[in-house]
């Protein structure tokens, strides 16, 4: 009986592929030890200095991400999904290997590179459900891929914080656990079924109709407006065919190249429309920040709490930021606003609040502060990149959203290579300047004044780059809210006109 149950779900058309890829993607994101990456690097463990992590090895990441997004965005695609799944998790394991046995900067640039890897190849996860199951299981599907990952991640905080706070495990233990769990998930991959279709280069003669792929997105098209109703530049985002109905062509050596002009057809379509262009400058835009941020903010805590002697709560704090981010994302589906009008004032609202957290981050001395002034970054940018999810996916087909999604990640990257290179990288700007000479002539003297001008001027160094990224997202919502004001007074104005003009009788 257990026998033909168990065949029963292989033979499934989504059972069996959507357990497997749910236990992958738990065991990939069960990392316990990347809450405390900082710590672990400039600890006896690695002995690195704040200035080769900061300015050195953390900006490898950046760029190894830009240089692969593209070309494995189109062989994941091209290779249907499960060989990008297994690289995934080679990419992980040599990333962890290198982290635990491996010293040096160069290595830990090589670790950088190849984490660059795996959060290029990140696409593949979600995109592979999408080939494996049919159009009526997409939500639910949806739903799990997007909790057991949320779920992982928050527990793989907790367990890291509750192992450093009250069993004294070593960073080097818990980048082993993460070793295993990541391995686990490697493992699962082989288990995978081999996709027949992908989006753009395998795709079925007859075109099906696919709907948006977050479990957001699917709750709030019940709940708001149509983003492109009434609007005439939102029509050409919809023109003409989706990839997936694109005419077959005989000429199989003229295949690559049919589809790479076709998507770009799609792409020049789909930013036609004003409202999308909008929506996707604004992902762009915030998204480099938040990465920039999220990079660089234990370098920050670390600062302002040095590990080595202060407790640390970095686990803690992801957690925390976890939960905030995936409860203000669930709560916009049940908030029921007009995001023609509001939206954009939205983005400038948050966006707003966004730099001021930045801000707090920058001028406090006080680690819980800063922790808190995180947490309610996080937060802000989980609400408002869901409701520019919901924005651009509402009015596109799945094929279409998710060349949309690619795309804006890689002008995303851009700008954060931008942000990297001028204000963090050693050949820039090097903002987060490391304080050990500064250290080692306060050590040499014994007057407190000079001891505190000192340090107060190696905290400025130190957080500069913080006081930059508040001022670029004061940037942002700066143009949001004039863009803002000038749709609510436009559409006021236009509205006044019309109820004054006569009515024919």
């Amino acid at each position: 009986m257990t026998m033909d149950c168990w065949k029963g779900a292989i033979g499934s058309s989504w059972i069996y592929p959507t357990l497997i890829i749910c236990v992958n993607g738990f065991f990939s994101t069960m990392r316990p030890s990347e809450s405390f990456l900082t710590p672990y690097l400039t600890g006896p463990d690695k002995n690195l200095t704040v200035e080769q992590v900061t300015n050195q090895v953390f900006p490898v990441w950046t760029y190894s991400y830009l240089a692969l997004l593209v070309p494995v965005f189109l062989i994941t695609d091209y290779l249907r999904y499960k060989p990008i799944l297994l690289l995934q998790g080679i990419s992980f394991i040599v990333t962890w290997l290198l982290l635990l046995f491996a010293h040096g900067v160069a290595a830990m640039q090589a670790v950088e590179f190849f984490y660059g890897m795996v959060t290029a190849t990140e696409v593949a996860y979600y995109a592979y459900i999408y080939s494996v199951v049919s159009t009526d299981h997409y939500q639910r599907v949806t739903s799990y891929c997007r909790s057991i990952t949320l779920v992982a991640a928050t527990l793989a905080a907790v367990l890291g914080q509750l192992l450093v706070s009250l069993a004294d495990v070593s960073y080097f233990h818990l980048n082993a656990i993460t070793l295993a769990s990541v391995s686990l998930a490697f493992v699962c991959s082989f288990l995978l079924p081999m996709p027949q279709k992908s989006m753009f280069f395998h795709r079925k003669a007859i075109s099906e109709t696919l709907p948006q792929p977050d479990k957001v997105v699917a709750a709030l098209s019940s709940n708001a407006p149509s983003s492109c109703q009434g609007d005439k530049d939102c029509t050409a985002a919809d023109t003409g065919p989706a990839p997936a109905q694109w005419p077959q062509q005989p000429e199989p050596q003229h295949h690559v190249l049919r589809v790479l002009l076709q998507l770009g057809k799609d792409l020049r379509e789909c930013y036609s429309s004003r409202k999308l262009l909008y929506w996707s400058l604004w992902w762009a835009l915030a998204t480099a920040g938040f990465n920039q941020v999220v990079n660089y903010i234990q370098v920050l805590w670390d600062f302002r709490a040095p590990s080595h002697s202060s407790a640390v709560y970095n686990g803690a704090v992801e957690a925390v930021a976890t939960f905030l981010g995936s409860a203000t994302s669930m709560a916009v589906g049940y908030v029921k606003v007009n995001w023609d009008l509001s939206g954009e004032l939205a983005l400038g609202i948050f966006s707003a609040m966004d730099a001021g957290s930045l801000f707090l981050m920058y001028f406090t001395e006080n680690i819980w502060a800063c922790y808190a002034g995180y947490l309610a970054f996080k937060a802000c940018y989980m609400l408002l990149i869901t409701i520019a999810t919901f924005q651009i996916a509402v009015n596109l087909s799945m094929e279409r959203y998710a060349l949309m999604f690619g795309f804006n990640n890689f002008i995303a990257l851009v700008i954060q290579t931008i942000l990297t290179v001028v204000v963090v990288d050693s050949n820039g700007l090097g903002l987060g300047i490391s304080t050990q000479t500064l250290l080692n002539e306060v050590q040499q003297l014994d007057y407190r004044y000079f001891k505190m001008r000192s340090f107060r001027s190696m905290s400025g160094r130190k957080g500069k780059k913080f006081l930059i990224y508040s001022s670029y997202f004061t940037f942002i919502a700066g143009i949001y809210l004039i863009r803002s004001t000038y749709t609510i007074i436009s559409t006021k104005c236009r509205n006044t006109s019309l109820a004054g003009e006569p009515t024919d009788h």
